[in-house]
């Protein structure tokens, strides 16, 4: 037997072979003309026979070589496929058909930017005075402070959306300044129709019952960078005093507006608290321990003056007074060095380089929700949105599957109630309508503030000028994935199988940026028919200069820097159409009751009951701030569903907030809408709003006061309002530094089905999942998910991009809380 040759022995033998340029059978060729025939048979056998095995071997080899070169080319072939696919833009599909878009939504639409220049085109001249450009009007001008849409009547409104009737006028709202008239005033006109006005009319009396006086204005820029001039031309008569206790000379010095601005009708006296002023940190958190009371009330500007001035706990009645005790030796001082560089306390520069980048959400086909105009629709839902300048994000005509649940569903007011020791914390109460919760709503970040993918929408406003202006991308619509069922079960009894159905959420976002905090806003619409309404609150803590027992009011967190502690309570009006405009108001609660038991005789059992409650007045229906509310308490519609309980949605409020302030306040009436945590009154158009944004400046004498809407009227079978407050104290802490969180820092309520479906409407999602143990649990009919590793791509990212510091005039702060 002859040994067997390793490929690399067999190359060696046929190698070590004479070879001619015809290769081994020239060999044998030339052999047969030096031999004869038998010789070279013989040698031939002898030949094969010394080849045989190597060739065998051979073939063997060549058969292994080819496996796994085709076992080489099929991966190539994978990898190169796979490549194919990964850089492949996902390919987008029109969202499920919804309801037809006929436009009817823009009866609730903002002003355009169009619009609004109609409107002060108009205004300038048809009221026959002259009309000072706000943003350059002195206070003795007269000046148009803001435009705003004027929503119809809601009756008129119905008809038009509901029973052919013929679309409402389209109509603004122009707030006017008159300070250049014997009896200066604040003037509301409804200026319309839109796009082209022909009337107005004063609707002030009507809306108010009385004039507004002009002390209730909201400050203006100009107003503010007139007082930024007077505190600035009076810091410097102490300059000794400002280099010894800050190391400055009053210019790189900033300020907080404090509110309100008083003590009673017609003061305009305000507080402004001083700190160091670090470009691209925030200030809010580097008090230097002075404050100033500047009298700001007269029109002429140049009355204005310095009332009085506050240091370290000590009260002066003017800056030079101040200079004089601190040049005498009568003055301690708190020597508060300006930060640098990683030292400044609120600074956000992250303190490590970036890593990478974490889990990015994308629709592998495209957003499955549709944006037209101010309108949204996303798998039955339909939403019209909108912007208030003042208060806010709104929404109306809110229907699922076709039918209208919610008619209005709008932020009212947000007030921030603060404590301190120092003049400037302890007397604030900001109420931020007055501000401009929609006006201070800026480009939002994608990546950060909402998906990176998500839908930017620009909103218009005008206010303190006849130009409008446009916060570009400033409100985001997007589909959320929660990464939580919404429903799920594995069943192990019985049968096997499993259903479940992902927690996907439509949501609607913007955040208000008011000085030193940050609001997000969201609304977000659930495939069950639920409505989640939720504020987060973020952004910086305003902070006192820490002295004396400062821990009573709240935490030390810097050097010389208190946390104060406040109050955030959030007020949102909701008008809800369950079934029609006709609903009435059932709470539902548990009580405990004694029970014999039937099959043991002389035994007893505490058994749980449902007590079943409807609530008939108004009274009835305003829970106070901190009293328990029924655990289910639901809007009714008129008629049941099919298992005989009448159709209704549930009211859920989530919500931990401090305490109100005491009735026995001289101001508590402006906001007292913050008396009660739910209160329920019969709808009417003479109470579209909770608050005014007069109510700032003087809460004294409130232009509306919301316990008035509560008057024992019926509230069964009538068009109703829920009036919902939610909110949270907070006590600033070391964490809370450079930045709040959002973790914790949430409120806000839900609005449920609870029977007003005849099952969960979620079973028509096209997110559900069903399997069981006899089926292809891989079979994408039967479990979309398993079709997900077919369907990857990634998505077409728009490169980043922000401009919201464009358009941003850098001036004396507006306000801080």
């Amino acid at each position: 037997m002859v040994p067997s040759k390793s490929p690399a022995r067999l190359r060696a033998l046929l190698c070590a072979l004479p070879m001619s340029s015809s290769g081994p059978s020239s060999l044998l060729k030339t052999r047969e003309k030096k031999h004869p025939a038998h010789q070279i048979q013989a040698d031939r056998r002898r030949t094969w026979n010394a080849l045989k095995p190597a060739a065998a071997m051979n073939m063997k080899t060549v058969l292994v070589l080819l496996l796994l070169a085709l076992a080489t080319i099929f991966a190539l072939v994978c990898v190169l496929l796979t490549r194919a696919r990964a850089p492949s833009t996902c390919q987008q599909q029109p969202p499920a058909q919804e309801e037809a878009d006929d436009g009817h939504s823009r009866v609730f639409a903002d002003l355009t930017p169009e619009e609004l220049a109609q409107v002060v085109q108009y205004l300038r001249g048809s009221l026959g005075v002259p009309l000072a450009d706000a943003a350059h009007a002195k206070p003795s001008d007269n000046c148009i402070a803001s435009v705003d849409v004027q929503l119809p009547a809601k009756a008129e409104v119905l008809r038009f959306l509901d029973a052919g009737g013929a679309r409402p006028s389209r109509e603004a709202l122009a707030v006017l300044y008159f300070g250049a008239q014997a009896e200066p005033n604040v003037t509301e006109y409804v200026v319309g129709p839109l796009p082209a006005p022909t009337y107005h009319r004063d609707i002030t009396v009507q809306k108010y019952g009385g004039k507004v006086p002009y002390y209730r204005r909201a400050v203006t820029g100009v107003e503010y960078a007139a007082i930024n001039e007077l505190i600035q031309r009076e810091l410097r008569k102490a300059p000794r005093f400002l280099a010894a206790c800050c190391a400055s000379d009053g210019t790189d010095l900033t300020t907080i507006t404090t509110a309100p601005r008083g003590f009673k009708s017609g003061d305009r006296a305000t507080w402004f608290v001083l700190f160091h002023g670090i470009a691209g940190s925030g200030y809010f958190v580097l008090p230097v321990g002075l404050e100033v009371l500047v009298e700001h009330g007269p029109l002429d500007v140049s009355q204005w003056y310095l009332r009085q001035v506050f240091y370290n706990g000590h009260y002066f009645p003017s800056i030079t007074e101040l200079e004089n005790a601190f040049v005498t030796n009568s003055l301690k001082v708190v020597v508060v060095e300006k930060p640098q560089g990683d030292a400044v306390l609120g600074s956000m520069r992250p303190l490590r380089s970036p890593g990478a980048p974490g889990p990015l959400q994308f629709e592998p086909q495209g957003p499955r929700y549709r944006v037209r105009d101010n309108r949204v629709t996303y798998q039955g839902w339909s939403i019209a949105f909108g912007m208030s300048p003042n208060t806010g994000p709104r929404l109306f005509d809110i229907r699922y599957r076709g039918e209208r649940i919610i008619y209005e569903l709008s932020l009212q007011e947000a007030l921030a109630l603060y404590g301190s020791n120092c003049p400037g914390g302890m007397s604030t109460r900001y109420l931020d309508g007055s501000f401009g919760i929609g006006r201070f709503a800026y480009e939002l970040v994608r990546g950060i503030d909402c998906p990176y993918t998500a839908t930017y929408v620009d909103r218009h406003y005008l206010s303190e000028s006849d130009v409008p202006r446009t916060n570009q991308n400033s409100l985001c619509i997007f589909e959320h994935d929660t990464a939580l069922p919404l429903r799920r079960h594995f069943s192990d009894t019985h049968s096997l199988y499993y259903g479940g159905l992902r927690k996907n959420t439509l949501v609607i976002r913007a955040v208000s940026t008011l000085i030193n905090y940050d609001y997000i806003w969201d609304f977000m619409f659930y495939s069950n028919g639920a409505v989640e309404v939720r504020v987060h609150a973020t952004g910086y803590i305003s902070s006192s200069f820490f002295h004396d027992q400062g821990t009573v009011y709240g935490n030390k967190v810097g050097p010389h820097t208190l946390g104060t502690m406040h109050l955030h309570h959030i007020h949102y009006k909701v008008d809800l159409d369950i079934d029609g405009q006709l609903n009435s108001l059932e709470s539902h609660d548990m009580g405990y009751k004694t029970v014999s038991i039937p099959w043991s005789r002389g035994n007893t059992l505490l058994q749980p009951f449902l007590h079943r409650k409807r609530l008939e007045r108004e009274n009835e229906a305003a829970f106070t701030l901190n009293a328990s509310l029924p655990r289910y308490l639901s809007f009714t519609g008129p008629k049941p569903n099919r298992w005989g309980h009448l159709r209704s949605y549930r009211v859920q409020v989530v919500s931990f907030p401090g305490e109100h302030l005491p009735t026995s306040s001289p101001m508590e009436k402006a906001i007292s809408w913050g008396r009660y945590k739910l209160a329920v009154t019969k709808r009417k158009e003479e109470e579209p709003t909770s608050t005014s944004v007069y109510n700032q400046n003087d809460p004294w004498t409130p232009t509306i006061t919301f316990a008035d809407f509560i008057n024992d009227e019926n509230i069964i079978k009538e068009d109703l309002v829920a009036w919902i407050s939610v909110g949270f104290l907070h006590v600033p802490h070391a964490e809370d530094i450079p930045n709040t969180v959002t973790v914790g820092n949430s409120v806000g309520f839900f609005l449920r089905p609870y029977n007003y479906f005849d099952k969960d409407p979620s079973l028509y999602s096209p997110d559900g999942i069903y399997f069981s143990s006899e089926q292809e649990i891989g079979a994408c009919e039967a479990n979309p998910l398993a079709c997900l590793p077919t369907a990857t791509c990634a998505p077409r990212l728009s490169p980043f991009h922000y401009g919201g510091f464009l358009n941003i005039s850098l001036g004396p702060p507006l306000g801080g809380h």
